[in-house]
This record gives structure tokens, sequence and C-alpha cells, in this order.
């Protein structure tokens, strides 16, 4: 299929059961709308599943076998294993990945790409370091020097693959560029709230996954709804003071969308962190462990996140402050009992 001047043309920076499922969603969008490219790349990291290589199955059986089986992918979503072919002629960016990854792609689309590509970010996660927040936004912002809008919600893949009816939120700067990107995603099954908060958005895909976590060890405990339901509001009143704390413009209503409340929601009942934290809490196998058999090669975000975040707060004097973050970093880093979790707050 041979690429139409003019139009924007899409590429898809990942593949996991995420990636595709967007994959999925982009794909049959394109095809409806007339300002895009029919064809959509999608980088993948090349694998061998039983001798054969992961692209060449997507794009022959139209299925990532791997990371999203059974689901049935649009012909004109083309695998393509180099992220420099992939992102080749692209107007359009869209970063599904996990974040750990996303600084190494951008050093190799770095001057290699369009100078009027836009993205926007799916990335759940945040780089921290003890001087400062870079979001993932403003990271390949300013290493491709592009304009990125951000994507977060009540999300799990499976179930929109499914096309089981969910939405989502996406944050943006520009509007004409949200109003492209919500063409990109919205289906009947998929609906798009647009929200003129990047960095709201975003930070509340990330740190909802340290609150999941939290989430889990309730359930491998075996306690119930009461308590559960307090540590997921704690969660939520501590990631709008992290929030208010750290980031400027951050809209309260942000936090009542589909990318705060509802994310939080989803992934402290159904999500992966919260899944494998109740595992940790029953068997008492460390994360890493859980993570290489439960998973199948996707990465866990929530511990790696507390981590990061307990960085942040340490070098500033205030985990106090964040008394649900800080146990959920101990508990994973240094050995506090499960039990503590629910420690008078």
């Amino acid at each position: 299929m041979a690429n139409q001047p003019g139009l924007e043309k899409v590429c898809i920076i990942g593949s996991g059961n995420w990636g595709s499922t967007i994959a999925k969603i982009i794909g049959n969008n394109v095809m409806k709308l007339d300002n895009l490219d029919k064809q959509v790349t999608m980088w993948v990291y090349e694998e061998l599943i039983e001798g054969r290589k992961l692209t060449e199955i997507i794009n022959t059986e139209h299925e990532n076998v791997k990371y999203l089986p059974g689901i049935r992918l649009p012909a004109n979503v083309k695998a393509v294993p180099d992220i420099l072919d992939a992102a080749r002629d692209a107007s359009t960016l869209v970063f599904v990945t996990p974040h750990q990854f996303i600084g190494g792609l951008c050093k190799s689309l770095k001057g290699n790409i369009r100078p009027d590509c836009k993205a926007i970010s799916l990335v759940k996660g945040v780089h921290f370091d003890t001087a400062e927040i870079t979001l993932i936004s403003d990271l390949i912002s300013q290493e491709l020097g592009i304009q990125v809008c951000t994507l977060s919600g009540a999300n799990i893949a499976s179930e929109i693959a499914r096309e089981e009816f969910s939405e989502t939120t996406i944050g943006f700067k520009d509007a004409k560029n949200g109003e492209l990107f919500k063409q990109l995603f919205h289906t009947p099954y998929f609906r798009v709230n647009l929200v003129q908060d990047v960095h709201g958005v975003e930070l509340c895909g990330a740190l909802k996954n340290i609150v999941a976590i939290a989430a889990g060890l309730i359930d491998g405990m075996g306690l119930g709804s009461n308590t559960k339901a307090a540590v997921i509001r704690i969660g939520l009143m501590e990631m709008k003071l992290f929030a208010e704390a750290f980031l400027d413009g951050v809209c309260d209503k942000t936090f009542f969308d589909s990318c705060g409340v509802g994310d939080i929601m989803t992934t402290c009942y159904g999500g992966r962190n919260r899944r494998v934290a109740e595992a940790f809490a029953k068997t008492g196998k460390s994360f890493d462990e859980l993570e290489k058999e439960m998973l199948n090669g996707q990465k866990l975000q929530g511990t790696i996140t507390s981590f990061e975040v307990h960085q942040f707060l340490s070098a500033r004097n205030r985990c106090h402050e964040f008394p649900l973050f800080d146990r959920v970093y101990k508990i994973c880093y240094e050995g506090l009992p499960v039990k503590d979790i629910i420690a008078e707050f």
C-alpha cells in the first residue's frame, strides 16, 4: 500500500498488548478518514515465535500472537522491526512502550523525523530523579522538538480489544492536535474526552500504578471492600497532592475524568500491577520473579514508579507527606511487612 502524499501518516511505536490494541483502533479509523494515509506502520521489537519472526506473523496473519492473541489486526497495519523505517514519512507518532525505553527510542529518532511531526504519548510512567520530574511527553518534546499530547484512562487493553465499552482522556495544548488525535482514537466502544491538561493526564497515568500495588496487597491479605476503598481514596488524594505540589497548571477536574478516578478504579480492580501485588502478598516471591512468571514479557510499572517517586520525595524530605506512596516503596524495596500498608494514616 503506497503512501498518499499530503495526508497525515501514522506510526505506532510499540506493539505490546496495548500497542496492538491501539493499532486495531487506528488501523480501522484511518480507513474512514479522508485526511489520513491508509497505511499505519507499527514498530515491533523483533522476537522469534516458534522459529518465525513476530513481524512476519503480524504481517501475514494479522495477529500479534504473543501479546494480543485471538484479536485480528487490520491488514493496513504493517509491522516494521526497524524504528527509523517505521517512522519514515510519518507526520504523527503514537508512543506506546514502557517508559524506561523512551529515552533510547527518542535518541534513535532525533534528526530522522519530519519537521511537521507531532506525537501523542500513551506511556504510563514518568521519569523522576532527585533533581526534577521529567514527564514522558516533555522528554519526547525536548528530544525531538515536537508538540506532544497525552492519552490515559481506565483502559485495560484486552477488554478494549474485544470492543467492550470504555473511555479515555486525551490531554492537549494545541486544540488542533487534540482534535486530530480524537479522530484517530475515538470509536463507538472507545470514547475519547479532551482536556487542556497534558501534564495532569500523564501524571495520573503514572502515579495510579503505585496505588494499584497497594490495592493488590490488600487483596493478597484477603481484606475487604472497606479497606480497599479507603486505600484507593487515600491514593487518589496523594496523587492530587503530588500534582499540586510539584507541577503547575494541573486542573482539578482532570482527576475526575477517565484518566483520574476512572483509571485508578480500573487498575485497582483489574490491572497487572494489582494482580502481581496480590501474588506478592500471597506467595512471598519477589516482584522480579512474579513479573517473569505472570506478565509474558510485559513490564511492571508500579514498582519502578514507586522507587523513582521515593527518590524524588526523599531528596526533598517530603516522604512523610505521602504515607501510602512511602509504604508501597518500603514493601517493594526495603522488606517492610505487607500488613504495614494499612498502618495508621
